[in-house]
């Protein structure tokens, strides 16, 4: 046992000091470039610097600006005015947006009996009215904000900048540099130099740490081009420098601790490479004196390996081939930028972890050699791979015999001429034969082709829209081929998904407005009752003002009665779970009687009306009662949102099993164009709610409508609404 063991750990050192050898030696080429610079001007470490540097230098120096100046070149576009105006709405919407947000506030102030907070309010709502009325008579009122805005992203941009000035004043002392301006030809410089000789002999790679003139063989002139993207409105040029920039042997003390930094690094490296291969030269002795013999019987291996497929066990074997390379080419990043308490773990580790992976690759290469090259199991295994399933997925997608037929005649047509294209080359007395084989044959089968493939991608291309969520027009629908039946199918159901979107968008909204229209309906009142019934506590109310109290809550009780019992009977409307008493009535007649109901209101309100209605009786089969609930109702609705001083038309017109009963009048609110919304619960021509409709009255109408068979219409035209009953009738 102990000596087993022992073979164990010996492979074990013999497979890292392997991997460790191996490691070096891609290193040394991966990373040669890197470690292999000499110049510390030319490196990536020194270029961090530098840019940092060049960086700050522009801002501060060559391309700086002051605030004064860049105030001064503030400028306001017409533009930029017609946004600040408009940016939250016309003006009667800002000014209704200002009274609604100090509503509220003023009115809860009042109650309470804060008659100053109130006023405050009240103050600052006009003042911000005021300020907003302003915008839209004067552009310079409007032009001074936005100089305003724009000076303070300026004051803010300054303080911003004044953070990086520490760094600045850091490397500017790191750096000498001598600049000259290629457009103006103005000099910024930091040397005792009075013309570029001079600075060459000051900044000279004898007495520099690094040294970079400009231009560069490799980046050109030195290029400054601030663009102050924070502050859009500021436009600057880029600019282009002359000169020469370098780092003192003393006095630079960051870049000077950087650049010991990297010389350490390289003899590090040095030294890893040679440890490396002396590793490998050891791993390599190792394994002549005793090659490995304690190992799994290969047998075990190939059984265990050829459960997995064949394609997937390659692409594992590529990602571990990939993983195993970085690894071993930048060793030296993984192991020497660790800290010195952690070296030699991370060290130890890594390598462990390289070795493990590098093992497994080349275990996996192996046998993967000795599956290709056992030709008889090589077709059994190739029938569990990906990629075979993958091709009998694409069998399938040929169940429909024609067109899989009409593929694969393409198919051979086109390898018919890929071959008769190279017997022709070769017997040229046969290119004219192909010439016309081409013509009349190969240039039809590539139109159907390309014919084919566009209506295909059309239609992936219409289904990709489709899933996205965008509208997308029907598909063309030319022909009889299978592409054409599929399109035909994909617009019918794409027209239903789409029906069935929007119906149930339209319902979400509906339901969302019911809910928000039902809590503010119902709360109005709720809410005087409830402030009515604190002051009734308040001590000290004379005898008036309790009965005054009384008489709004009692108001206001009712209200919310009425506001309850018609929403609970529009809902038994819409669930059909109200019991009708069907019987032969006049219509004419249940019209009438609605109309004298509201006699009184009819004659002292300041409308018109024109009634006209047939002498004879026009029977229906109805429910009386349900039926004149919904002429009240729509009596009513005029009655509400009629527009004064102007004609009311109600109209009813028999014909031959149908009976028209029209309602006409202007309204007094400005009408959307949805005309069918009206119809929901709680919803208004009126949008301000200012009304004491309780917005069912529609709903319920055309509920009682619906029910007995009949159907109602709204129609608009300007101002003009529109209802149109329409109810079938039946013979005396």
């Amino acid at each position: 046992m102990a000596t087993k063991w022992k073979n164990r750990l010996y492979i074990l050192v013999t497979i890292l000091l392997f991997t460790f050898g191996v490691s070096g030696i891609l290193s040394s080429i991966s990373l040669s470039s890197k470690y292999l610079e000499f110049n510390y001007a030319e490196t990536s470490e020194f270029n961090e610097y530098l840019n940092e540097f060049t960086n700050l230098l522009g801002l501060f120096e060559l391309n700086y600006s002051s605030q004064a100046e860049m105030k001064a070149k503030i400028t306001v576009a017409r533009e930029e005015i017609d946004e600040h105006r408009y940016r939250y709405g016309d003006l009667p919407e800002q000014i209704e947006s200002i009274k609604s947000q100090y509503e509220e506030k003023i009115l809860s102030a009042k109650q309470m009996g804060l008659q100053d907070i109130a006023e405050m309010y009240a103050t600052e709502r006009d003042e911000k009215i005021a300020d907003i009325t302003k915008n839209f008579t004067s552009d310079d009122h409007v032009r001074a904000k936005i100089v305003k805005e724009k000076e303070e992203k300026i004051e803010k941009y300054f303080k911003e900048l004044e953070g990086l000035r520490p760094r600045y004043e850091v490397l500017k002392k790191e750096f000498r540099y001598y600049l000259t301006d290629r457009l103006t030809g103005q000099v910024y410089k930091n040397i005792a130099a009075d013309n570029e000789k001079e600075a060459r002999e000051i900044i000279s790679p004898a007495k520099m740490l690094a040294v970079v003139s400009y231009p560069h063989k490799e980046r050109g002139y030195l290029r400054i081009n601030d663009d102050y993207s924070e502050l859009p409105f500021i436009n600057r040029d880029e600019r282009t420098f002359a000169g020469l920039i370098g780092v003192p042997k003393s006095g630079a003390s960051l870049i000077e601790a950087g650049l010991n930094e990297y010389r350490q690094r390289q003899v590090l490296y040095g030294t890893f490479v040679f440890l490396s291969l002396m590793a490998l030269a050891l791993s390599i002795y190792l394994y002549k004196r005793r090659p490995f013999t304690d190992l799994p019987e290969e047998e075990k291996w190939q059984t265990a390996y050829k459960r997995v497929p064949l394609d997937l066990g390659l692409l594992i074997f590529l990602l571990t081939f990939m993983f195993t390379y970085d690894r071993l080419a930048y060793a030296y990043n993984y192991y020497m930028y660790r800290q010195l308490d952690r070296l030699i773990f991370d060290f130890l580790f890594g390598l462990c972890v390289t070795a493990c992976f590098l093992v497994a690759t080349v275990l996996q290469g192996k046998l993967l050699l000795d599956r290709v090259n056992n030709w008889d199991s090589f077709a059994r295994e190739w029938q569990t791979s990906i990629i075979y399933r993958f091709y009998q997925s694409i069998k399938e997608a040929f169940l429909i015999r024609s067109l899989a037929t009409q593929v694969l005649i393409i198919l051979m047509i086109v390898f018919v001429f890929g071959a008769g294209a190279v017997i022709a080359l070769m017997e040229m007395e046969l290119i004219f034969l192909y010439f016309l084989g081409c013509l009349f044959v190969g240039l039809p089968i590539l139109y159907a082709i390309i014919r084919n493939v566009g209506c295909f991608n059309r239609i992936v291309t219409n289904t990709n829209g489709i899933v996205a969520g965008h509208s997308e027009p029907d598909l063309p629908l030319k022909g009889i081929t299978p592409l054409v039946v599929l399109a035909n199918n994909i617009n019918t159901l794409k027209n239903g998904v789409k029906v069935s979107r929007q119906e149930q968008a339209k319902s979400e909204r509906l339901k969302t407005e019911l809910i928000t229209n039902v809590s503010h309906d119902l709360r109005t009142p709720l809410t005087s009752i409830i402030t009515y019934i604190e002051l009734l506590h308040k001590p000290n109310l004379t005898a008036d003002e309790q009965q005054a109290y009384i008489g709004i809550i009692d108001r206001k009780a009712k209200r919310l009665k009425v506001l309850i019992d018609d929403l609970f009977e529009a809902s038994k409307m819409a669930s059909g779970s109200v019991e009708l008493s069907i019987q032969k009535v006049d219509v004419a007649q249940l019209l009438e009687q609605a109309l004298a109901e509201h006699g009184e209101a009819i004659s002292t309100s300041p409308f018109e009306f024109r009634i006209s209605k047939p002498e004879q009786p026009v029977y229906i089969m109805a429910d009386g009662q349900k039926m004149w609930r919904a002429f009240d109702n729509l009596i009513n609705n005029i009655l509400k949102y009629t527009l004064p001083q102007t004609r009311v038309y109600i109209t009813m017109e028999a014909q031959e099993k149908r009976v028209f009963i029209t309602f006409k009048n202007i309204a007094k609110y400005e009408l959307g164009q949805n005309t069918d919304e009206l119809f929901e619960r709680f919803k208004r021509g009126d949008d301000s709610r200012h009304t004491e409709g309780s917005g069912l009255g529609l709903a319920i109408a055309k509920s009682i409508v619906d029910l007995h068979g009949g159907s109602m219409e709204i129609k608009v035209d300007g101002d003009l609404f529109k209802i149109i009953v329409k109810l079938d009738t039946v013979k005396p």
